[in-house]
């Protein structure tokens, strides 16, 4: 178990042994797996003055140099997967072979921005005077800062914490209070691959108190946020104040659309894949399942066999697929979502209980699958974040793409055809930052990773994510 005295070593030093804390509980078991401090404002302050002396120092440091870190902080993480991977598991409950697939996805994204460390491209432009050179500058943004959320409590992190790094940058890192950590076991890992004190620094408490001494400070020049849009839109006025940058990476609510010319084999494997990761709980997860009319009833069939056979339990169980969901609210989120469905009348194809497998707490939700569900229904309509998988019939192409694109969100869709032509106008016309077709799992280092409407601003991932953490300066040079 970590305790706060030691958190608070590994994080900034400076907090009062006497404060208050925080306590972290494995959701599956309710057995206490750590305890972090819950920072004072004053302590936040601290921790951003030395973000900014030691932002000074690393901005100048050369782009080979910041690869180097980097690339150890990867190969740190990836040494030490096993550790990482069960401390995820016992803090946010999902099962161990996920938890490792989110440790060696958090460490691409280290890996992918050490490359990028050394490929910060200015321009010379040609000028429209014969005396006049016109150069372009990229330079580090200065201090930066991070909110990151509970679902991917290590992956969310090394997203944003990898591009602030290679490009010159300083972060501080807010985790979500359920699952601090990862985040503290990565600030451990970072000072082991060399990375100077204050670079990177943890600061773990309430929302309310360590975001407003972060948003309001006006050293900190840009905020990544991953979270409700809700936040979001708060973030977005308190960023006003200072016209601080802001990444934000929000709800969504992802259509999971299957024409009658899919391959049904690989749309119904994509499917569990999407929809069942990490319980549900997934930013870009499919939330409405849109199946051509002719093909719902097999499409559903197969799909109620594979669901059937995921075993929910403990994280650390031997073949576990379905971990518990995060917290009581959660359960009653899920369970509403299912009785107005049920109510306006879909029906109960599998699963729709809550469940408490070996004694283990009861926020254990059976996979479940529901049909005939309509656009007046609240699964349609809101984020679910639960194993549940609504399924709605048309009739048309241009009517599921009006049925996909009839939402407020548009951060990740997903489609399966084996039509080139209808691949490519789907594609196209579809509202959403993150497309898969025929592909149920599109996520990686290499790739922009972001929303359209309300689902966000800006994009991680990618050679797009480094421009998120710079500025562009036009020098005129008269010759």
């Amino acid at each position: 178990m970590i305790t706060a005295t030691q958190a608070a070593a590994i994080t900034t030093g400076t907090w009062d042994p006497n404060g208050p804390t925080l306590a972290v509980y494995d959701p599956a078991t309710d057995e206490l797996v750590g305890v972090v401090p819950q920072m004072s404002a004053t302590e936040v302050l601290q921790s951003i003055e030395a973000s900014i002396v030691a932002q000074q120092q690393w901005r100048e440091t050369t782009g080979l140099e910041r690869s180097k870190v980097l690339q150890r902080f990867g190969e740190l993480m990836r040494d030490q997967e096993d550790r990482l991977a069960k401390l995820l598991t016992h803090e946010q409950g999902k099962p161990l072979s996920e938890a490792l697939g989110e440790i060696r996805y958090a460490a691409s994204f280290l890996e992918w921005s050490a490359g990028e460390a050394r490929r910060i491209y200015g321009e010379t432009i040609p000028a429209p005077r014969a005396n006049q050179r016109i150069l372009v500058l990229k330079q580090p943004i200065g201090v930066t800062a991070a909110i990151t959320p509970w679902n991917f409590p290590s992956a969310m992190i090394t997203r944003k914490l990898g591009p602030a790094l290679a490009a010159g940058c300083s972060m501080i890192v807010k985790p979500a209070e359920l699952t601090p950590l990862s985040a503290i076991a990565l600030l451990e890992l970072a000072e082991m691959a060399g990375l100077p004190s204050g670079v990177f620094t943890v600061v773990t408490g309430v929302p309310e108190t360590v975001g407003n001494a972060i948003m309001t400070h006006p050293a900190v020049r840009m905020m990544s946020f991953t979270g409700s849009t809700a936040v979001g839109k708060m973030l977005i006025e308190k960023a006003a104040h200072h016209v601080m940058r802001l990444g934000l990476e929000l709800g969504g609510h992802a259509p999971f659309i299957v024409f009658d010319d899919a391959d049904l084999d690989q749309a119904v494997k994509a499917a569990v894949a999407c929809k069942f990761r990490n319980a549900g709980q997934t930013c870009i997860c499919a939330n409405r399942f849109l199946v051509q009319r002719s093909i719902v009833e097999q499409f559903t069939e197969r799909l109620a066999g594979e669901v059937d056979r995921l075993r929910v339990g403990h994280g650390l169980a031997e073949g576990t697929h379905i971990g518990p969901l995060i917290n009581d609210r959660a359960v009653e989120k899920v369970t509403l979502h299912i009785e107005d469905a049920l109510n306006h009348g879909a029906e109960l194809v599998t699963g729709g209980t809550v469940l408490s497998p070996d004694n283990l707490t009861s926020r254990f939700m059976a996979p479940t699958i529901l049909s005939g569900v309509t656009p007046n229904m609240r699964i349609f309509r809101e984020e679910t974040f639960g194993p549940v998988a609504p399924i709605t019939a048309f009739d048309h192409e241009t009517e599921a793409i009006s049925l996909a694109n009839a939402s407020d969100y548009g951060l990740a869709a997903y489609f399966f055809t084996q039509n080139a032509s209808r691949l490519m106008r789907v594609a196209e016309q579809l509202e959403y930052g993150i497309i898969g077709a025929n592909d149920g799992a599109p996520s990686t280092a290499e790739a922009p990773f972001g929303g359209m409407k309300q689902s966000g601003l800006g994009r991680e991932g990618g050679h797009h994510a480094m421009d998120e953490y710079l500025e562009v300066k036009y020098v005129s040079w008269r010759i």
